[in-house]
């Protein structure tokens, strides 16, 4: 059976658990969301089974997946699925993603699942030490294989059931929504900067060129923070909340700046 994995990453966490899953299911293609900002507005995806794995951002799925899920015809698909990574709490990100396939096509996932992995958004909470990152992923595996070969049965997976995620997500979600885009306006670069370019290559939908020998971002930003965690003399901070300075950089140990530049479809 054909299965069509639909991904978007900022630090490698849902890359990770999309290749783990395709091993598994082997005869997979991943598709980055990304490529297909411009696509035409209804996507029919050419495979039997099809899934979805992301991140979550205040408790929900990234602006650009939200938007994609908006335009996924699953109506031909036998069987459909979701994995969302996420570093605290999650679940209510399937729901939000059940709530536009529904409306969309009347047609909800097969399977729900969230999987939690090392957390990679600094101002919030600092980056966990390397030893606590590998005990979490090795976990994470573990979780990964059982996902796989649930999907590889064509089990039926509901969303699990989380009052508080729900709660989180109607308060934290649509401001985040409507201003994200806008919310690169947080970043700044000091003059630890290098103009490297690194930041220019990783950004999954292109929002940052080089201005001056500076990153300039240009206000179609995912916040998926993939130039704050690859600046190599992290000249990037970001000035939310707690802030970045100090709280430490994260990305999944398989990650690398080539896989970010495929989610544009350029090469490395």
């Amino acid at each position: 059976m054909k299965t069509i994995i639909y991904y978007f990453t900022g630090t490698g966490n849902s890359l990770a658990a999309a290749k783990k899953i395709a091993a598994v299911l082997g005869d997979c293609e991943m598709v980055p969301v990304a490529l297909l900002q411009n696509a035409p507005a209804e996507i029919l995806p050419g495979a039997d089974r099809v899934g979805i794995v992301c991140p979550v951002y205040d408790a929900g799925v990234p602006r650009i997946v939200a938007e994609f899920a908006g335009r996924l015809d699953l109506s031909r698909a036998g069987y459909t699925f979701a994995v969302v990574t996420m570093g605290g709490m999650g679940v209510s990100a399937l729901h939000q993603l059940n709530a536009i396939l529904t409306k969309v096509h009347g047609r909800k996932l097969d399977a729900a699942f969230a999987v939690k992995m090392p957390g990679n958004f600094p101002p919030v909470g600092k980056i966990a030490a390397p030893e606590k990152q590998q005990k979490i992923l090795k976990s994470t595996d573990a979780r990964l294989a059982e996902i796989a070969r649930t999907i590889d049965k064509g089990l039926l997976v509901p969303p699990g059931f989380s009052p508080v995620s729900s709660l989180m997500r109607s308060f934290l979600y649509p401001p985040f929504y409507k201003n994200v885009h806008e919310m690169d306006k947080a970043f700044s670069v000091s003059d630890a900067c290098t103009s490297c370019g690194t930041c220019t290559k990783v950004c999954p939908v292109g929002n940052i060129t080089l201005v001056n020998k500076r990153p300039s971002w240009q206000h179609h930003c995912e916040l998926c923070c993939a130039c704050l965690h690859f600046c190599p003399v992290e000249a990037i901070q970001l000035h939310m909340m707690q802030g970045t300075a100090g709280r430490g950089r994260y990305r999944h140990p398989d990650l690398t700046a080539a896989d970010m530049k495929a989610q544009r479809g350029e090469e490395s």
